[in-house]
């Protein structure tokens, strides 16, 4: 299956987290976009910072927002990571979701170690990206095709990506759940199975947890019990350690 490296977590780790929501609504309940037009799903509106730390050293940000428009909802993420010889790498993301989560369009640019970008462009189960390159004669197009519903995408760099695979999972039941997976980066998609492994008292909070499982790694998402939103990340294998600002470490 498509993995989650570790070596992208390193490598190209998209972090960060500086303020939780000014403004959040029950998941379930309707928001209202900028033209005014309730908007209902699985998601809440809320912004922030990741701080990521490898090894116990700082090691990347990432600011996120997740809001209504249009009748869809918009996740965007910039994220500044460690490139090649010292540089800084940076990182952006944009991705339209449907009310249920599925996704509609990704839009993803990077800037090292060579200029990047791609879009891709999501119709049920299949997807059609077009890469384009600094240096490349024209751009590079790929089609994709998932099994089944639902689909998520996990970008090696944008970490706010695992709080909307958090609004996503079924709360209520509890019952371990595999998705269909694309990593842009890797080009081939895959699948992950994410479990519910209870509440955990992290550093005097109460939080509940996930664990995302592929066939090489093991993620473990700690989430706000009321909001469901994305609190921490931890990928023990990596030593990689993502913490929301404004919260405790």
């Amino acid at each position: 299956m498509t993995r989650l490296r570790a070596a992208g977590l390193i490598l190209i780790v998209a972090a960060g987290c500086t303020a939780i929501a000014a403004s959040v609504v029950p998941a379930g309940q309707k928001q209202k976009d900028k033209k005014g037009v309730a908007v209902s799903g699985v998601f809440v509106e809320e912004h922030g910072t990741f701080q990521i730390t490898l090894d116990g050293q700082p090691a990347g940000t990432e600011e996120f927002e997740i809001r209504p428009g249009a009748g869809e909802w918009t996740a965007r993420g910039s994220a500044e990571v460690p490139g090649e010889n010292g540089a800084t790498s940076k990182v952006t993301g944009k991705l339209e979701l449907a009310p249920d989560g599925a996704p509609l369009r990704y839009d993803w640019t990077a800037s090292s170690p060579r200029k990047a970008a791609a879009t891709i462009v999501f119709e049920g189960t299949k997807a059609k990206m077009e890469l384009r390159m600094d240096g490349a004669t024209g751009p590079y197009t790929q089609e994709f095709n998932f099994p089944a519903p639902p689909v998520v995408i996990l970008d090696n760099n944008m970490y706010h990506q695992y709080a909307i695979l958090a609004h996503i999972y079924d709360w209520e039941h509890k019952e371990p759940k595999t998705y269909a997976v694309l990593i842009p980066q890797d080009l081939t998609p895959g699948s992950i199975t994410v479990e519910y492994a209870g509440p955990q008292a992290v550093n005097g909070q109460k939080l509940e947890m996930l664990r995302v499982k592929s066939a090489d790694l093991e993620v473990e998402l700690y989430c706000d019990g009321a909001e469901r939103k994305l609190m921490r990340l931890e990928v023990p294998a990596a030593k990689v350690v993502i913490v929301r600002q404004g919260t405790k470490k």
